[in-house]
């Protein structure tokens, strides 16, 4: 994934940009399939992540499976992968696309930014450790920008689109209540721009964007965009942060 700053990137450069990471990827150099442009910040319009308040709706902790699935899109699913996978209670982050169809599922297509896919984090994790709630706390503080339309920060197309897709109506109301609840305290300095979809199919991505974060640390994109928010995330959910 290869950020941009400018909308009017043609569809022959995300092409590029697509077959330039999958060759990096087969010599195993998928590291400089991102280049850095400019830093995301780890809170949304100059907000601090403390400020986010916790969704006054919630599951409950008990009395719910043991295992559940949250499938969120916020940007690049580099660094939103490699937060989830920092937070107790997870027990699989995994990168791909949601909200197109199987056919068009691969990088490549969906870098043309015309399928319909929003680069997606499917999440399994234990309610008795970690509601749905309070990922969608952390989606909100640290994770990406709600306020930014079809783009996070450098990355810029539909691809990267704020989207909750709710998995059944219990996480579609208590995604709906947790915006509204944002919004109406005013906890950002713009309108969010997050919206809540019903569920859909989730297709892996590549093996080569697999728990990037993890093992790039050093990537410039990832030192620039993502490792902030991992900071954010020890030091405003010391409770949920795991090393």
């Amino acid at each position: 994934m290869q950020p941009n700053a400018e909308a009017g990137v043609t569809t022959a450069t995300f092409r590029w940009r697509a077959i330039l990471a999958a060759v990096l990827a087969v010599v195993g150099l998928a590291a400089t399939a991102c280049l850095v442009r400019h830093p995301v910040m780890p809170a949304a319009s100059g907000t601090a992540p403390s400020a986010i308040p916790a969704p006054a709706v919630d599951e409950p902790a008990t009395g719910r499976p043991k295992a559940e699935t949250a499938v969120l899109a916020g940007g690049c699913f580099w660094g939103v992968q490699g937060v989830y996978q920092h937070v107790k209670g997870v027990n699989a982050a995994e990168s791909g696309y949601a909200g197109g169809n199987a056919a068009t599922a691969n990088y490549e297509t969906v870098s043309t930014e015309t399928t319909g896919h929003a680069e997606s984090v499917r999440i399994t994790y234990d309610p008795a450790q970690v509601t749905f709630g309070r990922l969608l706390q952390i989606f909100f503080a640290v994770v990406h920008d709600p306020t930014e339309l079809n783009r996070q920060g450098p990355d810029v197309g539909p691809s990267y689109r704020s989207v909750i897709f709710a998995q059944d109506p219990t996480q579609r109301n208590i995604a709906d209540a947790y915006i509204a609840q944002l919004n109406q305290a005013g906890v950002f300095r713009a309108p969010i721009v997050t919206s809540v979809s019903p569920r859909t199919q989730f297709f892996p991505a590549e093996a080569y964007h697999q728990n990037f974060f993890d093992l790039h640390p050093n990537n410039p994109y990832i030192v620039a965009n993502d490792l902030p928010k991992l900071d954010a995330l020890r030091s405003t959910f010391p409770d949920l942060y795991r090393g």
